[in-house]
């Protein structure tokens, strides 16, 4: 499984309906665990961004369809990023062209 890394932040109707976010949180976690997604982590934040989600996912594909359906309900934009834990880095580096 990979490792993402997604920004949150609130939308005009996120925050009309601000009180409903922790609710929306555990629907959330519920639809990625049936989408064969693992959040991580699911924090909200202070700064620049409202929230963030740590989550894994086999695939681009299926991080960035968890993303989208998110997005779809028009409580938050997301911005969402691909991690690597040390391993996976080393074994990016390794691969990376001498230039």
């Amino acid at each position: 499984m990979s490792t993402y890394v997604a920004l949150l932040n609130f939308t005009q109707q996120g925050l009309q309906n601000i009180h409903e976010s922790p609710h929306r949180a555990g629907a959330f976690k519920a639809a990625a665990k049936k989408a064969g997604c693992k959040i991580q982590h699911l924090l909200w934040t202070l700064g620049a961004h409202d929230g963030v989600i740590m989550f894994q996912a086999k695939d681009d594909v299926a991080a960035t369809g968890l993303m989208m359906a998110l997005s779809a309900l028009g409580n938050v934009h997301t911005s969402t990023m691909r991690a690597f834990d040390a391993a996976e880095f080393a074994a990016v580096v390794e691969k990376a062209p001498k230039m």
